[in-house]
């Protein structure tokens, strides 16, 4: 089992859309075979790519970025948490970095990210990998939903109410371990994190998601899904939903004994997923798999 060591190098911050953004780079020694950006989910950042991350950039050039509100990014009062503002950034991020038509995994609220990006932002990927995301009705657990209608309550809990919360909530995604819970819930702690947990959930609206959802039909890439069959914030119900939904019903890839975190519960299982989608691309005419 991979242990998410050793951490993802210190990032480089760009501004997008006049909020700071945490961006990481991952090359290969040598030539690279393609380029793929990773978009993480809510509550995490793009550290729980890490191990996924390294692998790949093995051979290909890999690209993860914070979602300001989370993680190394700017987390301040003033910062726009929403998936509209999200997937704008994320446009314009892959536009910065020179991205052509690169491949694109997300999972959770990253789904949706990255979706908007494509659908609504016209941004080309060449294919899109989609990992228990969040996209189409009924999202977010009870406890999600509770917080979302009181995030200013909620924000001024004592700081040990605050912590012990957050932990039960990570741990409550999937199987992990203490130590790995621990690391997810770090960057919530103190005044700063605090609020900013609590802001990034209400900021959260399903509104955002139906407008992404809408489209679907009209993806323009191959897309593939993956999902935690035990997952117990989006029921695997949903990936077959979202199958439904996409052009051409794309394959899913069901991970046995996985929940909602995927790439940090099972990234073996997720990179051997990967690396068979990325071979796919490579071997089909064109460089277009059929999904």
């Amino acid at each position: 089992m991979m242990t998410h060591h050793p951490p993802l190098p210190d990032p480089v911050h760009v501004t997008v859309g006049g909020a700071s953004v945490a961006t990481r780079v991952l090359a290969p020694s040598g030539p690279s075979a393609g380029d793929i950006v990773l978009c993480h989910g809510t509550p995490w950042s793009s550290q729980v790519w890490a191990d996924v991350a390294r692998e790949v950039s093995r051979d290909h050039r890999v690209f993860l970025w914070d979602m300001p509100g989370y993680g190394d990014s700017e987390m301040g009062p003033t910062v726009a948490t929403d998936l509209a503002a999200q997937a704008a950034r994320l446009a314009s991020l892959i536009r910065g970095w020179g991205l052509e038509r690169p491949h694109v995994v997300a999972h959770d609220i990253g789904g949706a990210v990255a979706l908007g990006a494509h659908l609504l932002h016209r941004v080309d990927f060449a294919d899109l990998f989609l990992w228990d995301i969040v996209t189409l009705d009924l999202w977010g657990s009870p406890f999600f939903r509770l917080v979302a209608q009181h995030a200013h309550v909620f924000s001024r809990l004592p700081a040990n109410l605050h912590s012990a919360l957050v932990k039960e909530y990570i741990a409550g995604a999937g199987r992990l371990s203490t130590q790995q819970v621990e690391a997810l819930a770090s960057p919530w702690s103190g005044p700063v994190g605090q609020a900013a947990f609590y802001r990034q959930i209400a900021a959260l609206d399903a509104a955002d998601t139906r407008a992404v959802a809408e489209k679907l039909g009209a993806a323009r890439c191959p897309t593939r899904i993956g999902w935690g069959r035990e997952d117990p914030w989006i029921p695997l119900g949903q990936a077959y939903e979202l199958q439904s939904r996409l052009p051409g019903r794309p394959e899913v890839v069901v991970l046995d004994g996985s929940g909602h975190l995927t790439p940090w519960e099972e990234p073996e299982a997720v990179i051997a997923a990967l690396r068979a989608w990325l071979a796919e691309t490579r071997d089909a005419p064109d460089g277009q798999a059929t999904r």
